[in-house]
């Protein structure tokens, strides 16, 4: 077999190029790991979106091997076949094997695609120890194979492998016909094995990542078919063929309905538009020469997004399909067009919003609850580097934020009435984050701990502890004046904090976050931990290592702690992920068992009906006696303050139950349904549990 370096004096000029991408790999794929195999498929399947884009092919099919190679097929155009007349090599050849040579590099096969500078197929080529191209066009299955880059022939005697031995040409390259296929079709199959002198060990092909981009560009493409098809062993050895497909009619208004995490406050609302600009770019002449000159340009601009009741912000940007996670001018030019308007919007409607003069919208505010997705299609992109994770074209921003800006004024200025209502509810809702960031940062200003000679503005119900050691403290939120008189006669000073709580807080789940802000006991919460909340909560600034709720052990207790779990799992979900919100346990019964003589009586608490019938039976069993009735809690009132520190304040023998959140896109689910605004999915699950037990539910 030739080594990478056995190279014909044919094809030195030829493989120059190809060396430097074996050198410096990085420089074209981003790395060597599995992000840099990924990032090779891509560069195979973009070409054939491509086709897909111009119109040609409906249909791309990836294959797994369980070999470690890998497969793409489409239905497009195929690769030309036929001589390029300045290299004297086919148009496969030539694909393969020179940087900066292809359909797109130049002018005329596209007006816009994904990969742009030609660079992509003979990367991938340079960086596979074996590749094979098959092309149908003309009636002819064309082929041919590649070693490290290097054109020539492998003699398979069963499965093509990387390992068979290989033949480079030498005085000319051979486009072979591998078969014949009927007239009119046409089409183009890859199939390469990644070179293992390149690629880390450990680097593979992720399926996940694979399904979700696939997803991604279906959705992008509408009509697109992508097929995945898995034929690895999975975690059992056991080889199989895992299939799944994407092909989506909709668009990026069914892609941003997709990416939203939460309910929507506003419908999904398409803005699209063009713009034209003009470059100065160096056009390769006739005679070989690069000559600068300004041509014009056509930017398409596509936008998809939608406010939620929530506040995390999902953004994707796109150019050409090619997706861009670290922006470029394309999404500065959103933000601004975005910012711009809503600033002028919330000006223009001060007064009916109640914004001060000092009050000044920030990126933020507008982005919270906001899922969109921009695209924008033009020729020739500037990207910074072969990973296309930047654009860079300077003249796409203000393209971007003057269509945006102009198809919101015409919604907002809309006489229709359901243009009226979103419009006047995406004002409210960016200026609720406001006034929730400049609130939290107001808290924040206080959260610190006052001196005997400092004022202080945190709530004057709170009975906080002397200890200035976060991580020893604890807030007890208590239910009612009742348990409070009891807590602070029973707790220890040093280290616990008391705040008491007035019945049941707001449903947050349902409510705006202004009208959390304006209820005092989710303020007076929000302002004792000190951290902010929302998208400005700061875990490292809580004011307590625990907190703990401590309601009464009945129904309307239970509902208290549902509530405020809420409140913590949408405004501060940090303080449940960092383990440190705890729910007490306080007994249910108190059982005095009698001594006889002088000794004194036993005292055993239990904390559920059936811990008490096992309990009694023992006693009975034994021949002991017990005061009769047993005392039953019905609140933590009712207990004395050494009965209440000693069953659930005392750090020896106290039980607390700690709130984790183990999926938190379950634990939402869960938190809309019993909380949430929809009625008819929560009677259905409250039907559907009339199977338990009766004797759980507390009468």
């Amino acid at each position: 077999m030739a080594s990478s370096s056995d190279y014909t004096a044919r094809h030195l000029s030829v493989l120059e190029g190809l060396e430097a991408v074996r050198k410096r790999p990085g420089m074209y794929i981003g790395s060597t790991d599995s992000r840099g195999l990924m990032h090779c498929l891509w560069e195979i399947i973009d070409n054939s979106v491509d086709e897909a884009l111009a119109g040609f092919g409906q249909d791309i099919e990836v294959v797994l091997h369980d070999d470690g190679s890998v497969e793409v097929r489409d239905h497009a155009r195929g690769i030309p076949v036929d001589i390029e007349p300045k290299t004297g090599l086919s148009g496969v050849e030539v694909v393969f094997t020179k940087l900066h040579a292809g359909g797109k590099f130049g002018s005329g096969s596209y007006a816009a695609s994904g990969g742009l500078h030609g660079v992509g197929a003979s990367v991938v080529n340079a960086l596979s120890e074996r590749l094979d191209v098959e092309v149908d066009r003309d009636g002819v299955t064309w082929a041919m194979s590649f070693h490290r880059g290097e054109p020539g022939t492998f003699a398979d005697t069963g499965e093509p492998s990387p390992d068979a031995p290989f033949t480079p040409f030498t005085s000319g390259s051979e486009l072979r016909k591998a078969g014949k296929v009927a007239k009119g079709v046409s089409g183009t199959r890859i199939r390469y094995w990644a070179d293992r002198q390149i690629f880390t060990k450990g680097a593979g092909f992720q399926l996940e990542e694979l399904t979700g981009r696939a997803r991604q560009t279906a959705f992008l493409v509408p009509g697109l078919g992508i097929d995945i098809l898995d034929k690895r062993e999975n975690a059992e050895g056991i080889a199989g063929e895992n299939r799944e497909t994407f092909r989506f009619a909709g668009g990026i208004s069914e892609f941003a309905d997709f990416l939203a995490p939460d309910d929507p406050l506003t419908s999904t609302w398409r803005i699209q538009g063009t713009g034209a600009y003009s470059e100065t770019v160096p056009v390769l002449q006739e005679n070989g020469h690069m000559v600068s000159t300004e041509v014009q340009r056509q930017c398409e601009v596509d936008i998809a997004l939608r406010w939620g009741t929530g506040y995390d912000t999902v953004f994707r940007s796109f150019v050409n399909i090619i997706a861009t996670p670290k922006g470029g001018t394309h999404q500065a030019g959103f933000e601004q067009g975005l910012m711009k308007f809503l600033r002028a919007e919330i000006e223009r409607n001060a007064r009916r919003l109640k914004v001060g003069q000092n009050e000044k919208l920030e990126k933020e505010d507008m982005l919270a609850g906001l899922t969109a997705v921009l695209t924008v299609r033009l020729p020739e992109p500037q990207f910074e580097g072969q990973t296309k994770e930047v654009l860079g074209t300077p003249a796409i921003r203000a393209i971007v934020a003057n269509t945006l800006s102009t198809a919101l004024g015409q919604r907002f200025s809309s006489s229709k009435a359901d243009d009226k209502r979103q419009s006047a509810v995406v004002l409210e809702k960016v200026v609720s984050e406001m006034k929730a960031r400049i609130s939290a940062r107001a808290h924040k200003e206080t959260q610190r701990r006052k001196n005997a000679l400092e004022s202080s503005s945190l709530p004057a119900k709170l009975v906080d502890c002397r200890s200035n050691d976060v991580a020893g403290t604890e807030l007890f939120i208590v239910e009612g004046d009742s348990a409070l008189g009891t807590a602070k006669l029973g707790r220890d000073s040093e280290y616990q904090a008391l705040l008491p709580i007035r019945g049941k807080i707001l449903n947050v789940q349902k409510a705006s976050v202004a009208d959390m802000l304006s209820n005092a006991e989710c303020a007076s919460i929000i302002q004792v931990i000190g951290a902010g909340s929302g998208r400005t909560f700061e875990l490292d600034q809580a004011r307590y290592g625990k907190v703990i709720i401590m309601a009464d052990a009945d129904v309307d207790g239970a509902h208290i702690r549902t509530l405020l779990l809420t409140l913590f799992f949408k405004y501060m979900p940090a303080m449940i992920e960092d383990g440190r919100v705890f729910a007490a346990v306080p007994p249910l019964h108190r059982v005095v068992i009698q001594n006889p003589g002088s000794k004194p009586n036993e005292i055993v608490y239990t904390y559920s009906e059936a811990e008490l019938n096992q309990v009694l039976a023992t006693l009975r069993k034994s021949g002991r006696k017990y005061q009769d009735p047993i005392q039953r809690y019905k609140g933590l009132g009712e207990m004395d303050a050494d009965q209440l520190a000693e069953t659930t304040m005392s750090r020896a023998h106290r039980t607390l139950r700690r709130v984790k959140v183990a999926d938190a896109e379950q634990a939402a689910r869960v938190f809309e349904l019993l909380m949430g605004n929809d009625v008819a999915p929560r009677k259905d699950f409250i039907i559907a549990g009339q199977g338990l037990d009766r004797s759980r539910v507390d009468v």
